[in-house]
C-alpha cells in the first residue's frame, strides 16, 4: 500500500460519493494522507491499512434505539472491545443495536463496512448523533473510510473537531469506554 498526500490524482472509477469526501475536505482547507486498498474484511487487512497510514483505524458503529427513532455514529479505537450497556446508560438510551444498511444510506450515504465520520457531511437533517470515545479525542489523528472502504485517510483530530465538523453542523457528544470484560 501506498501513502499519498490528498486527492487522487486520477478519479475514474470512483464513486461520487468518494469524490464528495475529497472536495469538501480541500474546500476546507484540511489535509490529509490516504491510502488505497481492497476492502478490509479481516483484522489482518485493518492492520495493514493502520501501518500504511501510521495511525490506528477508528471504530465507527452506526446504531440506533429499538424504536428506531434515534441513531449515533460511534466513533471509538479499533482496539477496544464495543459494549452496548455501557453506552446506554451514558446516553440514556435503552438496549441500542446496529442500525440497518438501508437507515446508512438514507442518513450518511455509505455502504457497511464504510461507515465513517465523512458520512455526516450527508446529513443534512441532523438525524443523526454523533458520539466519541475519550481516546479517539485524545488522539493526533483520526483513520477513517472517505464514505468507500476501498480507500482510508488519515486526518489530525483537531481538524476533525475544529473544521469538519462545525462545517456539517454537528457537535460531537464525548463518551467513556472501557471495553474490556
Amino acid at each position: 500500500m501506498q501513502l499519498y498526500k490528498g486527492r487522487p490524482e486520477n478519479t475514474d472509477n470512483r464513486l461520487e460519493r468518494e469524490i464528495r469526501v475529497y472536495d469538501f475536505l480541500d474546500e476546507l482547507g484540511i489535509e490529509y494522507e490516504r491510502v488505497d486498498h481492497e476492502p478490509a474484511m479481516t483484522m489482518e487487512a485493518c492492520e495493514a491499512v493502520d501501518e500504511a497510514l501510521g495511525t490506528l483505524m477508528c471504530k465507527n458503529l452506526f446504531l440506533c434505539n429499538r424504536q428506531k427513532t434515534a441513531f449515533y455514529l460511534l466513533l471509538m479505537p479499533g482496539d477496544k472491545k464495543f459494549k452496548t450497556k455501557e453506552l446506554s446508560s451514558q446516553i440514556n438510551s435503552a438496549r441500542l443495536s446496529f442500525a440497518e444498511a438501508e437507515d446508512m444510506l438514507k442518513y450518511l450515504d455509505i455502504q457497511p463496512g464504510a461507515v465513517s465520520v465523512m458520512g455526516l457531511m450527508n446529513d443534512k437533517e441532523h438525524g443523526v448523533r454523533l458520539l466519541v470515545d475519550e481516546d479517539v479525542k485524545a488522539g493526533e489523528f483520526i483513520g477513517c473510510h472517505p464514505c468507500v472502504n476501498t480507500s482510508s485517510l488519515k486526518i489530525k483530530t483537531s481538524d476533525i473537531f475544529e473544521k469538519f465538523l462545525p462545517a456539517v453542523g454537528h457537535a460531537a457528544e464525548i463518551v467513556h469506554l472501557v471495553g474490556e470484560d
